[in-house]
């Protein structure tokens, strides 16, 4: 047997150990490297979106809406990583400009930022900003946008599409429809916090106090009250004050302007 099992030992020990080709290691390394690349560049990204939400929640905490250069539009809005919405509001309210329609719309951003800022649901996904034209000049020109007010939506991922765009003309800038349109685009919902308004109820109590006033100084000599022309003329002016086109608007709340739908022509209310 042992002279059997020579010639087997002799060809085990003839064979050569396998290797790997030679030109396989510089491939293995390139792959080595390549990995190491991606996986840093990975956590260089997650480093740079901590920064920049970090700095967007730092700005959220002092105001509500915060105000954008070029610069910070195209590092906090264009340039990516994103993992959130931004709300951006394109005016002009410089006094030179001489925009009415952008001071009224800025007073409904801000209440709806401040009813986000200030709701149980805050989060970092979403953020209200904005760019004035004397301050972005740049981005402006860079979006091709001429008019404002505008309001645009920039979703996490990808570039906006048209409803990111809020169409002001035809459904007007109050903070409510503001609110719809976002929970349509970023399915979050703000239910907005108004400030109380007591300019109605101080002027009725000045109102009322004067009439009292009146009363009280010719309460000796009240014909006036029995006066026919008086109330006739009081009766007017309360017939042509609920008649007329602003009280139809205080009860319809119809939209700011509208879009003629045969010829295309914006009509403002």
């Amino acid at each position: 047997m042992g002279a059997r099992g020579a010639p087997s030992r002799r060809r085990q020990a003839g064979r050569r150990p396998r290797y790997l080709p030679t030109g396989s290691f510089p491939f293995l390394l390139l792959l080595l490297l390549l990995c190491i690349q991606l996986g840093g560049g990975q956590k260089k990204k997650e480093n740079l979106l901590t920064e920049k939400v970090e700095q967007l929640m730092e700005w959220s905490s002092r105001r509500s809406i915060f105000r954008m250069n070029g610069d910070k539009f195209r590092k906090f809005i264009k340039a990516p990583p994103r993992n959130y919405s931004m709300i951006v509001m394109f005016t002009a309210l410089q006094p030179q400009r001489q925009c009415s329609v952008c001071r009224q719309a800025n007073e409904e951003y801000q209440i709806l930022a401040n009813s986000w800022r200030y709701s149980s649901a805050f989060c970092n996904k979403l953020f209200f900003s904005m760019v004035d034209y004397d301050e972005g000049t740049d981005v402006f020109q860079q979006l091709n946008m001429n008019s404002a007010p505008t309001f645009m939506h920039f979703p996490p991922k990808g570039r906006p599409k048209r409803a990111d765009t809020f169409d002001l003309q035809r459904i007007g800038f109050a903070a409510e429809q503001l609110a719809k349109w976002i929970a349509d685009r970023t399915d979050v919902h703000i239910r907005v916090f108004r400030p109380p308004n007591y300019s109605g109820t101080i002027a009725l109590a000045l109102l009322v106090s004067l009439v009292g006033g009146l009363l009280y100084l010719r309460r000796n000599n009240l014909e006036f009250i029995y006066n026919k022309t008086g109330w006739a003329m009081v009766s007017l002016c309360i017939v042509f004050a609920m008649t007329s086109g602003q009280m139809w608007n205080h009860i319809r709340g119809p939209p700011y302007a509208h879009k003629n739908p045969h010829n295309g022509q914006v009509l403002f209310n």
